[in-house]
């Protein structure tokens, strides 16, 4: 059995009957994703292909949900899930190894889960998808939300004109807002999407999702454009690292990509975000809350598909604890070991039986680390 840490412990207040439940609250739509990893190409019509490896997990809000719990936060869920086994599984996973809340989550009748297959081909990936609309909108799941630090939401769909939603009530009681954005297939990037950042405390776009609604022409621009919005301001650019601004403190900070192998992206965007919560919320300062979300996801990437590869501290600790005795005097080396010198304050208090990745998997075993 693994063993909780809490980053927060040291906030004042926390573990008193006034705090808020929840650390963070999230809304979207779970998938089952089945991950197939090794193939050598795609099947044409007609044939057959095997995988060296394969694995299935809650995929789709639960890569966030999930990346967030192993970190620590407590962490509610309103989804819709539907009555069949993947429903089952999705939903024990969540809650009964990942300790996610789903007491604002539904279980629909006649309504089957929604399904993505990804197959990895060569550091890369397609994926096959089936599904259909919730029966009931992430409002009508939540209705008045929970007491919480803080809200993770995609500005696409959290709000719907007219009404007010869940978020804006989060907020108005004391959540910090934390805004992403997914790729709009239409090409249309309307800008009137950044004037739902008014609600929002931070915005987290990648690189060309920041400059397609900025209307800019470089990573740079694009943040300056946000910053001028939002009172934190982060674009992540891929292997370029990510870059950010926070207003309320007055701090300016860009941190490199780590050089790492990089397997599979599938949700190295959510262990970002959730790492970035993580820092926001226990008072970090701005270089070091970039450098751990760098870490995360650069952990994530390491590992095939999604949820799975969200890491817990105690991956973080055994990533540190070999970074820090790693011999050699290379200049990459030292730079790595100054960039993360924050993580030897936090890591002695890590216990030594917290959370590590764990397989998530209808099989007995997955071997999606084998492909």
């Amino acid at each position: 059995m693994m063993t909780a840490y809490d980053p927060l412990a040291g906030l004042p207040g926390r573990g008193s009957p006034d705090e808020p439940p929840f650390d963070v609250v999230l809304a979207g739509t779970v998938f089952l994703d089945i991950i197939f990893t090794g193939l050598a190409s795609l099947p044409t019509g007609g044939t057959e292909v095997w995988a060296d490896g394969m694995g299935s997990c809650p995929g789709g809000i639960a890569n966030l949900a999930i990346a967030a719990s192993r970190l620590g936060l407590r962490t509610s869920l309103a989804a819709a899930f539907g009555d069949d086994d993947y429903g089952d599984f999705c939903w024990r996973t969540l809650e009964q190894q990942e300790g996610v809340d789903l007491s604002r989550s539904r279980r629909f009748d006649d309504w089957h889960s929604p399904v993505t297959v990804s197959m990895s081909i060569d550091h890369d990936r397609g994926m096959v998808t089936h599904g259909h609309p919730a029966p009931m909108s992430s409002t009508g799941l939540i209705g008045r939300p929970p007491r919480t630090r803080s809200v993770l939401v995609d500005l696409a769909e959290a709000f719907v004109p007219g009404q007010t939603s869940w978020v804006e009530i989060a907020q108005h009681d004391g959540a910090l807002v934390f805004g992403d954005i997914g790729w709009d297939a239409s090409g249309a990037w309307p800008i009137e999407v950044l004037d739902r950042l008014e609600f929002c405390h931070a915005f987290l776009p990648n690189a060309s999702e920041a400059m397609a609604y900025t209307r800019t022409e470089t990573p740079n621009d694009a943040l300056y454009a946000l910053a001028d919005r939002v009172p934190l301001a982060v674009v992540t650019n891929g292997n370029q690292g990510a870059m950010a601004i926070d207003s309320t403190t007055g701090e300016e900070a860009q941190v490199p990509a780590l050089r790492v192998p990089a397997l599979d992206p599938t949700g190295a965007g959510d262990v970002f975000a959730a790492s970035l919560v993580v820092g926001t919320l226990a008072g970090w300062g701005l270089s070091d809350r970039l450098a751990f979300a760098t870490l995360c996801s650069s952990l994530a990437v390491q590992q095939f598909g999604g949820s799975l590869a969200a890491p817990g501290w105690g991956d973080i600790a055994d990533w540190w604890h070999e970074v820090r005795d790693a011999q050699g005097a290379t200049a990459y080396a030292a730079s790595v070991r100054r960039r993360y010198a924050f993580l030897e304050e936090i890591v002695p208090t890590v216990p030594g039986g917290a959370v590590r990745r764990a397989a998530a998997t209808i099989a007995r075993q997955a071997d999606v680390g084998r492909g």
